[in-house]
């Protein structure tokens, strides 16, 4: 997926859903706690981090969406944005963009501005520190996705992240495995 699409993607309407909205086993992957990197990389030989964009940027280059929930936990004027795509084995699975208000970088968490290819993932689950506020499932831009609250040592980040079609978490080929055809759970 070419990278200004991926940012298109992520700056779309989050709309969140409740479990009766999908199946059981994608589900469980919208609202798995552990390290969606670590799931991730048992399913293909070679995970990598793409990174389509990462710097400081105002509050102006955040989603409305974004806007209410960071800035209502952080008044700063800048944030740290990063987007990147995890690709296994060549293929695009996940895009993901991390909202963090420059409040959240001192101490430690300065390292988070320098992470490049290594996934942040392997940075949060190796903290001791860290705590979910929420986690939500949904869709963005008609594909399945997730959003997460995240604090290190009580400093907010945003975390939401779009599981692309070549991801194990769609069956292949299954009838109704995109969000954009939903269709009725058979029970």
């Amino acid at each position: 997926m070419h990278d200004v699409s991926v940012q298109r993607l992520l700056t779309h309407q989050f709309r969140a859903l409740n479990e009766a909205e999908c199946a059981p086993d994608i589900y469980s992957w919208l609202v798995d706690e552990t390290s969606m990197t670590a799931r991730l990389a048992a399913y293909c030989q070679k995970l990598e981090v793409s990174i389509v964009k990462e710097g400081f940027f105002s509050e102006h280059s955040l989603t409305t969406e974004e806007h209410g929930l960071v800035v209502g936990h952080a008044k700063d004027a800048r944030f740290w944005l990063r987007e990147v795509q995890l690709v296994a084995d060549g293929e695009p699975w996940l895009a993901g963009r991390t909202v963090i208000p420059e409040s959240s970088l001192q101490g430690p968490e300065a390292s988070l501005m320098a992470l490049g290819t290594r996934p942040l993932g392997h940075y949060l689950f190796q903290s001791s520190s860290l705590c979910r506020d929420f986690l939500t499932p949904g869709i963005m831009s008609g594909l399945w996705a997730r959003r997460s609250l995240l604090r290190l040592a009580g400093k907010p980040l945003l975390l939401t992240e779009i599981f692309l079609p070549a991801s194990p978490l769609y069956p292949p080929l299954a009838k109704g495995s995109l969000p954009c055809t939903l269709q009725p759970l058979q029970k």
